[in-house]
């Protein structure tokens, strides 16, 4: 049952998928800001909805911009999960670009990349996100640069914070985990770590019954006199609080069902 289930959801994230792609290709020209948000919201939350992840969110979003939303970084299925919850424009690794498929998708929800390795890399993308602020964008970033165990967090790099103390912009800390519903516990099916196979972490995803993301947002704040590297610290606690709650109901942002088959 577990393949089968796993074979069927594959094959409708495939059509998802390519549905995506040909409404970038062909409806996002002609479309405005708002009207792009709202469709990636939309794709995001059914390609949750289509392979059997509910989505249990907690806490307030922030309404709009300008602010900057940081979380934990635990897998692929991230960003799907955080624009199921609310739209923003993620900052990525440029590797993401020259992805097959996901890059075109990563492209049109509007990604800014980065030279993860390059200092003056990380200062233009500073500035863009600077720009991106002050046309009252939401803005995410991974401070920990690279996906974690689960477990713990590492440690968060200051510089793209930069950004939210340029133009005094709000940062909104935030928590992802994946829970297996049945038993409460910490999923590790998505995890994508070190030497981890995609293509392993995707099929043990598609292969998991009661698979629950929550996304838990925190207070926003602003930096208050900090400078970038004492007020990374400070989001790291908070976002490992938010983290480590007890699992509860929480908001249900959307109950997302396999389709039937």
């Amino acid at each position: 049952m577990d393949r089968a289930r796993a074979v069927w959801r594959l094959l409708w994230a495939l059509g998802h998928i390519a549905g995506g792609i040909w409404t970038i290709l062909t409806l996002f020209p002609k479309l405005g800001q708002i009207e792009k948000e709202a469709r990636v919201h939309a794709w995001a939350q059914a390609m949750l909805r289509g392979v059997g992840i509910t989505l249990a969110v907690q806490g307030i979003p922030v309404a709009g911009g300008p602010a900057l939303l940081v979380a934990n970084h635990l897998s692929w299925l991230d960003i799907v999960v955080m624009h199921a919850a609310r739209y923003c424009r993620f900052v990525s690794k440029s590797d993401i670009k020259h992805w097959p498929l996901v890059g075109t998708l990563a492209g049109g929800a509007g990604t800014l990349y980065i030279e993860r390795d390059s200092k003056r890399d990380a200062h233009r993308v500073v500035h863009h996100m600077v720009e991106r602020l002050q046309l009252g964008e939401v803005l995410a970033v991974f401070p920990e640069g690279t996906t974690g165990d689960s477990i713990s967090l590492k440690p968060f790099h200051a510089n793209l914070l930069q950004a939210a103390i340029s133009v005094d912009a709000p940062v909104q800390p935030m928590a992802l985990r994946f829970i297996d519903a049945g038993s409460g516990q910490t999923s590790f099916a998505p995890r994508y770590i070190d030497d981890d196979s995609i293509f392993v972490s995707i099929w043990e995803t598609l292969c998991v019954k009661n698979l629950r993301a929550d996304v838990i947002f925190g207070a926003p704040q602003r930096c208050a006199g900090r400078d970038r590297r004492t007020w990374a610290a400070d989001l790291q606690r908070e976002v490992e609080r938010l983290r480590s709650g007890p699992p509860q109901g929480g908001s249900i942002g959307c109950v997302a069902r396999s389709p039937k088959r």
